[in-house]
């Protein structure tokens, strides 16, 4: 019988994006399950809370039967795929997750060209300025931005 792999996906999505759901459409066509690990980002002023983020979070992914989205707290070590927007930063956690876990590997994936220039500390600037995120992140994203942000 095979092995199932499975493959974590560690961030603090606040929010999540389209670049991030392009991730783990792929992420899900080459693993047998995938983990969402929403940060509790302790060290970040986030724009929502970790339990409106898990719900976001799990509302933007309701779709994707092969994911499940879970909170966690601590080194990323305990995970095996981290997204990456700064390649060098990514490959230094990489080589440090490799040497406090060798049994882990950190794979890279990058979303598509058209949805490698989102972010979400981009999307939150954007909303927070009053302009539209509506083609960056899905419509339950923009529901929960819309109503955090009063408009």
């Amino acid at each position: 019988m095979p092995t199932l792999v499975r493959a974590v996906f560690p961030g603090t999505f606040d929010p999540i994006t389209l670049g991030h759901e392009d991730m783990l459409r792929r992420a899900c066509a080459l693993f047998g399950e995938v983990i969402v690990a929403v940060a509790m980002a302790h060290h970040k002023k986030t724009l929502f809370t970790l339990d409106e983020r898990l719900s976001i979070t799990r509302q933007a992914l309701a779709d994707m039967p092969k994911v499940r989205v879970e909170p966690f707290e601590g080194l990323v070590t305990e995970f095996a795929v981290r997204s990456g927007t700064d390649f060098d930063y990514e490959l230094q956690l990489a080589s440090m997750n490799r040497h406090l876990r060798p049994q882990v590997d950190t794979a890279f994936l990058t979303p598509a060209p058209q949805l490698q220039c989102i972010s979400s500390t981009l999307v939150r600037e954007i909303a927070t300025l009053g302009g539209d995120v509506g083609q960056l992140v899905s419509p339950t994203v923009l529901a929960a931005l819309q109503a955090r942000l009063g408009r």
